[in-house]
C-alpha cells in the first residue's frame, strides 16, 4: 500500500525546516503557516469611494477576559491600521517593527509614510524566515489599510513575504468563502458606510448562528481628513 505523498515528505523530513524544499517544489513549513493564519479570526478590509476601514472578528467569548484589553486591528501611524490573522505574538513583533519604521520616516523626511512601504519593509522580514534555517517563518498574515495623499490603500502581505494591493480583501477563517462574496457584491462606487454594511452581511452570511456584533471592531480613515478612527460592538451602528 503506498502512503499518501505528504506522510512520504514528513518521513523523509522535508518539513522539518523551513528551507528545504520538497521533490514538488513546495515549501512545507511555510505551508503549514498558511494554515495557521485560517484558524485565525477574521478580517475584512475594503477601499471606498470616501475612505478605507478594516472590521474584524475579535473572537472573545470568555467573559471574564477584559475586551478592552484585546485589539485585532492596530495603528501603526495616525493614518496607518492593520489587522493580523494566525499567531497574534509573531505579529506583535511586526507590527512593532512597523510602528518604529513610520515613526523614523516621520523624523527623517518630516513627512507621514506611505502605506506601500510599511508592506514591504514587513514583507521583506518574512521572506527573510523563509530563507533561513535556525527560525521558522512567521505565523501570521496582515493586512494593511492606510491615505497616501488623499488617496485610500489597502494591501496583505501572506507568509512567504509576498504582497499586493487590493480594492477589498478578507484574511483568516473562511477567507476563500469571505472573497466570493465580496467578488460578487463589492463596487469601488461604495462609501465606507455601505462598506460595513455590507461587511457585516457577509460576516452574517459566513458565521450564520455564530454572529454577533458585540464580538466586531471597526477602524476606518477617512480620504480627506486622514485620521483614523475607532468604533467596537453596537457602536458600530452609529456609522
Amino acid at each position: 500500500m503506498d502512503m499518501p505523498t505528504d506522510v512520504q515528505h514528513q518521513a523523509m523530513g522535508y518539513d522539518r525546516t523551513a528551507t528545504m524544499f520538497s521533490p514538488e517544489g513546495h515549501l512545507l513549513q511555510v505551508e503549514y503557516a498558511e494554515k495557521t493564519v485560517r484558524l485565525g479570526s477574521s478580517s475584512i478590509g475594503m477601499v471606498c469611494s470616501d475612505g478605507v476601514f478594516i472590521i474584524a472578528d475579535k473572537r472573545i467569548e470568555d467573559k471574564l477576559i477584559v475586551k478592552k484589553s484585546t485589539n485585532k486591528i492596530y495603528e501603526i501611524d495616525s493614518h496607518i491600521i492593520t489587522s493580523v490573522a494566525g499567531i497574534v505574538a509573531d505579529a506583535r513583533v511586526l507590527i512593532e517593527k512597523a510602528q518604529v519604521l513610520s515613526q523614523q520616516h516621520r523624523i527623517t523626511y518630516d513627512s507621514p509614510i506611505e502605506p506601500e512601504l510599511i508592506i514591504k519593509d514587513i514583507s521583506n522580514i518574512k521572506q527573510q524566515f523563509t530563507q533561513y534555517g535556525g527560525a521558522r517563518p512567521f505565523g501570521v498574515s496582515l493586512m494593511v489599510a492606510g491615505v497616501n495623499e488623499n488617496k485610500p490603500e489597502l494591501y496583505t502581505s501572506d507568509i512567504t513575504g509576498n504582497y499586493l494591493s487590493y480594492n477589498a480583501q478578507a484574511i483568516g477563517e473562511n477567507d476563500e468563502k469571505i472573497r466570493d462574496k465580496l467578488r460578487e457584491k463589492y463596487s469601488e462606487a461604495l462609501t465606507m458606510k455601505q462598506g460595513v454594511k455590507l461587511a457585516l452581511e457577509i460576516f452574517e452570511e459566513v458565521q450564520e448562528k455564530k454572529f454577533s456584533l458585540s464580538k466586531f471592531e471597526l477602524v476606518y480613515i477617512s480620504k480627506d481628513k486622514g485620521e483614523l478612527k475607532r468604533l467596537e460592538g453596537e457602536k458600530i451602528k452609529e456609522l
